[in-house]
């Protein structure tokens, strides 16, 4: 089986994952939809797509059977909500919402439609969250009581430009983005390797001082001045999970933007800029081997002309030892894949549950968990860390 659908947003990511689709032997045909035509058919021209549309509501009321969403951060929750409600699949970028209200709505009409929704999670295939996962699955960790994951991501390694890029004149205005409203990254990447819930959480966010008019309260459409949060969440079994959102920090953000962290009674697993460590009762075990990744294109490729130098690294990246890289189609071997080798598991994740009407691993259900709680953690933030109950809409069902 086959099926159609359109691209939404052929900015820096979009582009690279509508290529990703065009290759995929499960997609028959793909189109671009963006706010400016020119970039649109430019995709068409480079990635040999199947056309272009003129709107996002053109593109519902055509008879494409899935679509891609690859808009500005904030605007997922209504756009998913529309599309599933016009009958197509959904694929979204990050995050999944911005409000416990838009999830509640995404699961409601997923559960109603019986649509697939997939959220694009690239920590779930993290190579970190891979090794975790599987180490986790055999028993070795133990009880994992306590966690960490961090986004840490400063906006003087590639966020300005990148921002520049999306906003536009007024992109200072959208910079300002509240860190925990961004938070699968660093939820993603524990969660994904251990099963479990955040039930409630204390979040402290730390107030800006650049003076820049990023993260001023004056200037931002979020009002918001955190540049840097901190959110201890409780876990359904009683564990904890802590997690940073950083976007002024000193860390090379442009080697890893993602770090893991986790703790069992029998073994744990840390993660650093540049070395991963396996360690229990007898000794360490360095296994940064098994998670590196080697870069799949050259980060001076023409087809990453309009991303910043300083983030073409999350572009460029191959696939990790720990990868099953044998699951992915032929048609991928040699392809671009980025995020530390995510984005084609991603793409085969999404493509083979609508082709055979399945849930995807990061569905609707596993989506809420990896971001509602940063919705709340910024709301605790804002409360002066108060601790705050977290919403938990259950386990996904076996079946749509």
């Amino acid at each position: 089986m086959t099926f159609s659908m359109g691209v939404v947003g052929l900015g820096q990511f979009g582009g690279q994952f509508a290529h990703l689709f065009k290759l995929h032997p499960g997609v028959s045909a793909v189109y671009a939809v963006d706010e400016l035509p020119e970039r649109a058919s430019k995709a068409v021209e480079q990635l040999g797509l199947d056309g272009t549309m003129g709107s996002f509501d053109e593109l519902l009321a055509s008879d494409v059977d899935a679509v891609a969403i690859f808009t500005q951060r904030w605007t997922h929750g209504p756009l998913v909500i529309k599309a599933l409600r016009a009958g197509k699949h959904v694929y979204s970028a990050v995050p999944m919402a911005i409000s416990e209200e838009q999830i509640a709505g995404i699961i409601e009409a997923v559960r109603e439609t019986k649509l697939v929704y997939a959220m694009g999670e690239t920590s779930f295939y993290n190579p970190a969250t891979v090794y975790a996962r599987k180490q986790h699955a055999a028993g070795k960790f133990g009880r994992i009581f306590y966690t960490e994951g961090d986004y840490v991501h400063d906006m003087d390694l590639g966020f300005y430009e990148a921002y520049q890029y999306s906003g536009g004149e007024n992109w200072k205005a959208t910079a300002s983005y509240p860190p925990m409203l961004y938070p699968t990254h660093a939820i993603g990447g524990v969660l994904g390797a251990i099963p479990g819930h955040a039930v409630s959480v204390s979040c402290i966010g730390v107030k800006d001082d650049r003076g820049d008019g990023v993260f001023d309260k004056e200037v931002s459409m979020f009002d918001n001045d955190f540049s840097n949060a901190t959110a201890l969440f409780e876990m359904n079994d009683g564990g904890v999970m802590r997690t940073n959102e950083m976007r002024r920090v000193g860390y090379p953000s442009h080697i890893r933007e993602s770090r893991f962290r986790f703790f069992g009674t029998e073994a744990s697993f840390e993660q650093l800029a540049t070395t991963t460590l396996w360690q229990d009762k007898e000794g360490v075990l360095d296994v940064s081997e098994q998670v590196e990744t080697k870069p799949s294109m050259s980060a001076d490729d023409p087809s990453l002309a309009d991303v910043a130098p300083e983030l073409r690294g999350a572009f460029i990246s191959g696939l990790a030892p720990v990868h099953d890289a044998g699951r992915l189609p032929v048609e991928f071997e040699g392809a671009p894949t980025g995020h530390e080798g995510s984005h084609q598991f991603l793409v085969d994740d999404f493509v083979t549950a609508v082709n055979k009407g399945s849930l995807p691993p990061v569905n609707a259900w596993v989506a809420a968990r990896f971001t509602l709680p940063g919705v709340v953690a910024h709301e605790s933030a804002l409360r002066g860390g108060e601790r705050l109950p977290i919403t938990d809409f259950g386990d996904a069902p076996e079946a749509l």
